[in-house]
């Protein structure tokens, strides 16, 4: 499933894709008027830390609107909903794997510096913002504004010392990220923390794929596009470290939460390692494309 979160008549709501339409099901108001009596989450986030029957749940609801003689009144079309991010509020930070594709490494002029262990870095929550919405320049702060595109994993259910032959067990699904980054603050400030965080520089959807629709996360390709220009153009088959891999180093002795994001990692072709290098200016238009996933889409606003 597709799932979404939107803002629709002023509404925080969820939903899936309708298949075939540019529209989602709204499960919320599916549930007020045709299951008030069943136990639906009021959110995605919710959904997901109440366990794994989320999708059936839903697909419960999409029977009963279905089945309704009112069809379309359960449906939001695209054009008519705000997207947000598929979790608008992570559990905690962002949890982020840096230098984890060697092409990426070798770019940022680091090739002595190829990592032998996983390599993490958080951007705060308050970074996290949807598809279509505007990125902040931030000029007061940075002259540097680049751009990152990266598969997202969801994580489904409560784990700690996971090991990596179970770690997919704990996946809800799969989301795009774009790790917009003030590089020179990062330099600055030495730690990426700050360069990082920035407000709604974490864009990230538009869908929430559940982990069955994407069975080999580590073969996928990845295409990000300033201004309809490929700039990455990689695939989740060349990271130095698995998905597999990094659940399981980063839940050693610290619990993974439903709702949790975990970054893992850019391709080459950011900005930064451009010659000459190329940061993000207003009025530039993003998209980073993942396979099976689909576009997140934003640009540099005013």
């Amino acid at each position: 499933m597709k799932f979404l979160s939107f803002r629709f008549e002023g509404a925080l709501l969820y939903g899936v894709k309708v298949k075939k339409e540019e529209a989602a099901w709204n499960i919320v108001r599916i549930h007020k008027e045709l299951l008030p009596n069943e136990s639906v989450p009021a959110t995605l986030l919710e959904g997901i830390q109440n366990g794994m029957e989320l999708q059936e749940t839903v697909r419960k609801c999409i029977s009963a609107a279905v089945e309704s003689d009112q069809v379309s009144r359960y449906k939001v079309k695209f054009m008519d909903l705000v997207w947000e991010a598929p979790i608008p509020r992570t559990p905690k930070n962002v949890m982020c794997i840096g230098k984890n594709y060697q092409d990426h490494v070798l770019e940022m002029g680091s090739e002595k510096d190829l990592p032998k262990d996983i390599v993490v870095f958080t951007k705060a929550s308050t970074t996290i913002t949807g598809d279509h919405a505007p990125i902040p320049p931030h000029e007061e702060l940075t002259k540097e504004l680049d751009y990152e595109g990266e598969l997202a994993v969801v994580i489904g259910k409560k784990g700690k010392n996971i090991p990596e032959q179970q770690a997919i067990d704990y996946v809800f699904g799969y989301t795009i990220l774009n790790d917009i980054t003030a590089r020179d603050l990062q330099a600055k400030h030495k730690q990426f923390f700050l360069g990082k965080s920035l407000d709604e520089t974490c864009p990230m959807g538009p869908y929430l794929v559940s982990k069955d629709e994407i069975p080999y996360p580590n073969e996928l390709s990845i295409v990000t596009k300033v201004n309809d220009e490929i700039r990455q153009n990689g695939n989740t088959q060349d990271m130095i470290f698995s998905i597999e891999e990094i659940i399981s180093t980063l839940s050693k002795g610290m619990t993974l939460e439903p709702g949790d994001v975990i970054a893992t990692g850019t391709p080459a072709g950011v900005g930064k390692g451009l010659n000459p290098p190329i940061f993000l200016k207003k009025g530039d238009q993003v998209k980073v494309s993942i396979q099976g996933i689909g576009t997140l889409n934003n640009g540099i606003g005013e």
